[in-house]
């Protein structure tokens, strides 16, 4: 039976094993992995952890899954849309503490964002987080000052991010257009270190300062936060970077900086 939202597989027995190798699983282990598929990882994770919450959305994936499954205690099979599910609920459900779960996830690129973003903001984040992207993305998301985008700027605010191994796209079936790659985001910071209207104020500027991409900073900010040019400029002297500098330039220490002494305006 052909799958309603047309997946590709991980066929690869060597890159699931090198998935498990990266997760430093232990018996103690509570996993989220999204999007299980046929269940190929699935099993596998079932062998170390003490559970495996499988989260799967397509709806003819949900049945085999289950029948798969149907003998393994701690292997439960939930059918739901990861970016729909209360995920406060289903933390306190399963009694999750803060760091106290890994998440591992195959996603595609359309989602990969709100995925990352779901879970760094959450009230109880992940201790890791170890995710199968487009390889592309995966080098947006550990990119370096003078590379940064907005998604880079969204994980590495919350925690670190680093690129583990690259998968070659015929480790998939069907093989997909791209290959993909192997992260860990980890020493994610529990929301509470990050005050909400800090946040908030924290992304309206980043938002703002990559509205234009060949636009420099100060006209970026100026633009997107109703300032006047010679004011955006100033602030950007004060952190130490030129007047000309761009959005992708920026450090995560200068962007914090920045929201510190930009001015808002309505």
């Amino acid at each position: 039976m052909p799958t309603k939202l047309g997946q590709n597989f991980l066929q690869d027995k060597i890159v699931l094993q090198r998935i498990i190798d990266s997760t430093d699983l232990n018996a103690d282990d509570f996993i989220i992995e999204i999007g299980p598929g046929k269940g190929v990882l699935t099993e596998e994770l079932g062998k170390h952890a003490r559970k495996v919450l499988a989260i799967e959305l397509d709806d003819n994936l949900i049945r085999p899954l289950r029948a798969r499954f149907v003998d393994e205690k701690n292997i439960e099979i939930i059918h739901s849309d990861i970016l729909k599910i209360n995920l406060s609920a289903l933390t306190k459900k399963y009694k999750l503490k803060t760091s106290g779960y890994k998440i591992i996830a195959n996603i595609p690129y359309y989602i990969t964002s709100k995925i990352i973003r779901l879970f760094l903001e959450a009230e109880t984040p992940p201790a890791e987080m170890i995710l199968m992207v487009q390889k592309e993305v995966a080098e947006r998301i550990v990119a370096k000052p003078g590379q940064l985008s907005i998604l880079a700027v969204s994980v590495q605010y919350y925690a670190d991010a680093e690129i583990l191994f690259p998968v070659s796209k015929n480790s998939f079936l069907p093989v997909p257009e791209v290959d993909s790659a192997v992260i860990r985001i980890s020493h994610i910071v529990k929301r509470g270190s990050h005050d909400i209207e800090e946040a908030a104020q924290f992304f309206r500027i980043v938002k703002a300062g990559f509205s234009a991409k060949r636009k420099t900073l100060a006209n970026n900010l100026a633009n997107g936060l109703h300032l006047d040019k010679t004011e955006a400029e100033e602030a950007i002297k004060k952190i130490g970077l030129q007047p000309n500098v761009r959005a992708q330039e920026l450090s995560i220490s200068d962007w914090k900086k920045l929201v510190e002494i930009t001015e808002i305006k309505s």
